[in-house]
């Protein structure tokens, strides 16, 4: 008996014209498009908190601000304090980011704190992010849970990597004893007056705050390389 013949493998069937699209161009515009509208919604919630406060902040005005219906707000935000929160991580995060990679380094003290003022410099004092810090120092003793946020979220990781690399410092020699260990709120002290003082006084005297940061850290590490 002769062998049947092998059947043809079966192909699968060709696309038909105008059906070939791939969905997921389509589907990375979508997201671009909704990433864009996220952003424009925090930044008109920074101009709307930075003029109006928090309590008299209103959605209706950030989404007229943004250029949406209020109702888009709430697609990406459960409500203003949420919006709040997002807002600090979404300014905030990429500079703290920066910071504690320096802190982790293996650099002299002196050299960190000169890049801590370049970073300063440069992403807050350079950007809109200073208006967030403005924030909340006004609006935090009204909004305790904003504070308790923002110590947790950016603070708290801070004072968590500056006090590490202090002991590391302390072990090196770098720095004669522990009071800056103890009391780590003294190397920011400049920044947050500097802030503080370009909101409220700048007009009637301008202050070159990166100009002030070196010469504060000039006075906290002299660069005779003599502990302090």
């Amino acid at each position: 008996m002769a062998a049947r013949p092998k059947k043809a493998p079966l192909k699968a069937p060709a696309a038909r014209a105008g059906h070939s699209a791939p969905a997921a161009p389509r589907q990375n515009a979508r997201e671009t498009k909704a990433a864009a509208r996220r952003e424009a919604i925090l930044d008109a919630a920074l101009d709307e908190f930075s003029a109006r406060g928090f309590a008299a902040a209103r959605l209706d005005d950030v989404a007229a601000r943004a250029g949406v219906a209020k109702g888009t707000i709430y697609l990406y935000f459960a409500d203003k304090e949420a919006l709040f929160q997002e807002l600090v991580r979404f300014q905030l995060y990429p500079v703290l980011g920066t910071f504690e990679a320096a802190l982790a380094s293996d650099l002299p003290l002196r050299k960190i704190t000169d890049l801590a003022v370049e970073i300063f410099a440069r992403e807050i004092f350079g950007t809109r992010r200073k208006q967030v810090m403005r924030l909340i120092i006004s609006e935090g003793p009204r909004f305790p849970a904003l504070a308790e946020f923002y110590y947790r979220e950016v603070l708290g990781r801070i004072l968590k990597v500056v006090r590490a690399r202090l002991v590391r410092a302390l072990e090196r020699g770098e720095i004669a004893d522990d009071t800056l260990i103890r009391f780590p709120q003294l190397l920011g002290a400049a920044t947050v007056m500097a802030v503080v003082w370009q909101g409220l006084f700048d007009r009637f005297e301008p202050l070159d705050a990166p100009a002030l940061l070196r010469a504060y850290f000039d006075r906290l590490f002299p660069r005779d390389g003599k502990p302090i």
